[in-house]
């Protein structure tokens, strides 16, 4: 994250990582309310990390101790029990499934029962750069192995397993694809490294910019793009960076001047796609500034804790510790997440994820908001 924080141990860096991977218990397939709606689009396919995965990352190899994730709180707020989401609840791609009237996207690894409204390829951990890369570097801990390029074969596969005919698998008329955030595992895995951030940002970019083309060469029509959040805010970044190192939020500007130049770039790829796929509807959501108004005025959103975190081990004035996180044995659970930003240091809470994507779908965070691409996609029909 933090360029300048300059060394890390390696057990470290293994917690951090275990802060973005998940294992999954079991996955809730719950409809939305339809009643006196139609549904603007018939199936979702969802990409990224652990901010939207719902549970691709069962039985994953890897330490243990990734199973934390699976225990209480975890998804105690909305779910009553651990659906192996980095949440007490529901995540952002949860409430777009809501508010659209389709069931929660079930996880592409472990769909279980009707996948007919879409799914969920996202991975707790993944990164937008090729796994090769980090191996070529040493910045491998050979536990977070998928790429958006292995959700891709995955989407590939997916579609080939389908029992239709080829020309409507590839019929997207009726289809949303929504790329969640992916990059921040990418900056993560090179902290304390010698590779700089030019170098990743470059990297990251052209492999989500690959696996967007290839979903507008597939003939996708309906894309929201989601940039990185406001990074520098959560708590592990707080936790790790020298405190010298903020900004007029109180949080660590290195970090969030990486994830906003990040975006910049991503926005102007995003611009070029607009120009080269006329017939596509290509979304950006703003993440950051969705975020970073959140932060202006927290109170306003109900918001009273901005960086103490709700679920996790430690002193004042964080509650986080990266030898005891949430879901481990040393770790404890507020009583009122609602009033939380962070969830467990790396993550939101579903509070966070709710005003977060309503402002995404009926707010002016996405550019062209999202209303227009509703009103496109009704005029044809």
């Amino acid at each position: 994250m933090a360029s300048s924080v300059t060394s890390m141990s390696s057990s470290t860096i293994l917690l951090i990582s275990i802060c973005t991977l998940s294992s999954i218990l079991s996955v809730p397939y719950a409809t939305a309310s339809e009643e006196g709606r139609t549904r603007p689009f018939k199936r979702v396919y969802a990409f990224g990390d652990s901010f939207t995965d719902t549970g691709n990352t069962k039985n994953a190899e890897g330490p243990s101790g990734f199973g934390h994730v699976s225990n209480s709180p975890y998804g105690t707020t909305f779910f009553n029990h651990s659906t192996n989401r980095y949440s007490d609840g529901r995540l952002v791609i949860d409430f777009v499934a809501e508010d659209l009237s389709l069931p929660y996207l079930p996880p592409y690894r472990h769909r279980k029962g009707n996948d007919t409204f879409g799914v969920n390829f996202a991975v707790a951990g993944s990164t937008a750069i090729n796994h090769l890369f980090f191996v070529k570097n040493n910045l491998s801990l050979d536990i977070t192995p998928q790429s958006i390029q292995t959700q891709m074969i995955w989407f590939n596969r997916y579609l080939e397993s389908q029992e239709c005919e080829e020309s409507k698998c590839k019929d997207f008329d009726d289809t949303l694809f929504w790329f969640g955030e992916i990059g921040v595992n990418d900056y993560a895995y090179t902290l304390g490294s010698t590779v700089p951030d030019d170098t990743i940002r470059k990297l990251a970019i052209s492999s989500v910019s690959g696996a967007l083309q290839a979903l507008l060469e597939k003939g996708a029509k309906y894309l929201v793009v989601q940039g990185l959040p406001l990074t520098g805010c959560l708590t592990l970044s707080m936790y790790l960076a020298p405190p010298d190192d903020r900004d007029e939020l109180g949080c660590v500007k290195s970090v969030n001047n990486q994830s906003n130049y990040h975006n910049l770039v991503l926005q102007n790829k995003l611009e070029e796609f607009r120009k080269q796929y006329p017939q596509a509807v290509i979304l950006y959501a703003d993440y950051f500034n969705a975020y970073r108004t959140v932060m202006k005025n927290p109170t306003k959103y109900g918001f009273k804790e901005v960086f103490n975190v709700c679920c996790g081990s430690g002193e004042p004035p964080y509650n986080f510790s990266v030898f005891g996180t949430c879901g481990t044995p040393n770790a404890t659970a507020c009583t009122n997440p609602s009033q939380y930003i962070n969830w467990d240091g790396v993550h939101l809470t579903e509070a966070m994820y709710k005003v977060i994507s309503s402002m995404f779908l009926q707010g002016n965070f996405t550019q062209p908001p999202f209303n227009f691409l509703l009103a496109k996609k009704e005029r044809a029909g």
